[in-house]
């Protein structure tokens, strides 16, 4: 059977305050694309559909329409909840998901109550189970009480045992005749981080090892890291990782979706299929001059900017002129004049308001003669008209 594995779509979030929703629905679309070119059995979605817990409504329509139409393609899809997603709403709508063939699950649950899916591919008859292990929070682990009571490395033996024991449990109703898969949105040890998840809920003490996951699985589509890759271990562990860059720190990461052709008996196949709708996410360096004459290859990528240039008033806004797509403006740390603060610390009390200024303008490294001008100005109206 073949099927469709991505993850970590973050409907909703911005970038720098610029709304992406347009772009969210290109990626969207295009992966809606892919699973009807590639006629798949199944499309797997491990968690973060969505950016935030209560997301807009904008956010929830284009998630919605989007497992509606993949479900019109005729294929099973299956979604689970991640850490960004809040997983009672997902429970919530599991019913109503599930009269329109979609399968949502928010909260761990046993085998037979929903915790394991069985289909049978459209493509060849093959008997399909599918291991759904959501988000698991640490507090479910790691109690209030545990935390006094127990050694930092007890709280982690007890994430590592819990999160065994639940996938051992769904993963026990495997057979040898069905193509088994395992869905999961967690961290794996050894895994490479993309630059853009929540730290706090990917820390690898709160990791768990990829030879969790059984020889018994077929494929392990796993969901949390933003970067592609697959682990070693007994079966095929892989992170299909984010389809669009959700901040700088993603902008060197492939954009794709896995296309898994997979049977009970063989090892499964994965082929990587690029996603190229979104506007790509670019680091840039130079002086103003060097910007401008170098704006034209920027085409309408989304840029952070390193000035090569001391800072000072309006050179934000010179950026913005010839970079309208600049989303963050920096001053490059060799022109932030970090090299003359800690001389221009040692004295903030004595001199005149003007010597005072110019000192905090040297020690943030801004030097503009017109705002020191301006600041002698108004300093000087001050001093003339005190009340």
């Amino acid at each position: 059977m073949k099927f469709l594995h991505t993850s970590d779509w973050h409907v909703g979030k911005q970038l720098k305050g610029q709304d992406r929703l347009d772009e969210q629905r290109a990626v969207l679309r295009e992966i809606v694309s892919v699973a009807g070119s590639h006629e798949v059995d199944a499309v797997l979605i491990s968690g973060d559909l969505y950016e935030n817990a209560v997301p807009g409504a904008g956010a929830q329509q284009l998630v919605v329409r989007t497992l509606m139409q993949l479900r019109d393609l005729g294929c099973e899809v299956i979604a689970l909840a991640g850490n960004h997603d809040h997983p009672g709403s997902f429970d919530a709508y599991r019913p109503l998901m599930g009269r329109a063939g979609i399968t949502l699950l928010g909260n761990p649950r046993r085998p037979e109550s929903g915790g394991v899916v069985r289909f049978k591919a459209r493509s060849d008859g093959h008997e399909t189970a599918v291991a759904l292990l959501p988000f698991l929070s640490q507090r479910y682990a790691v109690r209030a009480a545990n935390l006094m009571a127990q050694t930092p490395a007890e709280n982690v033996g007890a994430y590592d045992q819990l999160v065994r024991q639940v996938l051992g449990s769904l993963c026990g109703e495997f057979h040898d005749d069905t193509v088994n898969l395992a869905m999961a949105h967690l961290t794996v040890t050894g895994g490479s981080f993309g630059g853009g998840e929540r730290q706090a809920q990917s820390i690898f003490e709160y990791s768990v090892p990829a030879s969790i996951f059984p020889a018994e699985c077929s494929y392990a589509a796993l969901g949390h890291l933003h970067r592609r890759q697959t682990l070693p271990a007994a079966c095929p562990v892989v992170y299909s990782g984010a389809p669009i860059a959700v901040d700088f720190g993603e902008q060197d990461n492939p954009s794709v979706v896995c296309v898994v052709e997979a049977t009970a008996s063989t090892p499964a196949k994965v082929l990587d299929v690029p996603i190229a709708s979104a506007r790509k996410l670019r680091t840039v360096h130079g002086t103003l001059g060097e910007l401008e004459a170098a704006a034209p290859g920027y085409g309408d990528d989304y840029l952070r900017v390193w000035v090569r240039e001391p800072a000072r008033a309006g050179l934000r806004e010179a950026v913005s002129d010839i970079l309208p797509f600049a989303l963050e403006v920096r001053i490059d740390p060799e022109f932030s004049g970090s090299a003359e603060r800690s001389a221009q610390h040692r004295d903030r009390t004595t001199g005149s308001p003007q010597e005072l200024f110019e000192r905090y303008l040297e020690s943030t490294g801004v030097k503009d003669d017109a705002v020191s001008k301006l600041f002698a100005r108004l300093s000087g109206e001050v001093e003339e008209h005190p009340s």
